[in-house]
């Protein structure tokens, strides 16, 4: 696993082979980061269920201002910590260990919003409406921020009129779906 374009691009990304973990292809990744390279830079990223920490690296990468990565093993936060500091960008990110009900309360008492959103649980996870719900109500993505959704189930259709569908595309059996914010 490597960060496949910006500042970092060819360095490679421990954590591919963390247990429960399942990152991003890089074929994948690199057709999300083409579709909303226009939105990264000096963006606020959420890198939510963060495993390796390898979506919000790519971000940060390409020129976000800062990303926080959230994820409940430990592992997975540790990784992401040695992440930052191998790559020295420990100023650009934080790795929180927690679930994602409690991060999105913590971004909401503290009035954080975000530019981006990457959504991607774990499979055996169906209910990305229930996250994006949560997401909403809270208020805590920007307009015009986007919401990255990638999943393996063909369940995903937002409906609130707040959202747009930017784009969606099927990789094997997985789908990555992009919403827009009006």
């Amino acid at each position: 696993m490597r960060v496949i374009s910006g500042s970092l691009k060819g360095r490679n990304i421990k954590g591919f082979n963390i247990e429960g973990t399942r990152p991003t292809m890089d074929r994948v990744k690199m057709s999300v980061f083409g579709s909303i390279q226009n939105y990264i830079k000096d963006s606020i990223v959420l890198d939510l269920f963060a495993g390796s920490g390898n979506l919000g690296i790519e971000s940060i990468s390409n020129g976000c201002k800062y990303c926080y990565f959230i994820d409940n093993n430990k592992n997975c936060i540790k990784c992401i910590n040695e992440n930052l500091t191998n790559f020295n960008i420990t100023n650009k990110g934080k790795a929180i260990l927690t679930d994602y009900n409690k991060a999105l309360n913590l971004f909401k008492n503290n009035n954080i919003k975000f530019d981006i959103i990457f959504i991607d649980p774990p499979y055996k996870y169906e209910n990305i409406n229930n996250i994006v719900s949560t997401i909403t109500e809270y208020n805590i993505l920007n307009n015009n921020g986007l919401l990255v959704l990638e999943f393996k189930y063909d369940n995903i259709l937002l409906e609130n009129n707040l959202y747009t569908l930017y784009k969606s595309k099927k990789y094997g059996d997985k789908y990555v779906y992009i919403y827009k914010k009006n």
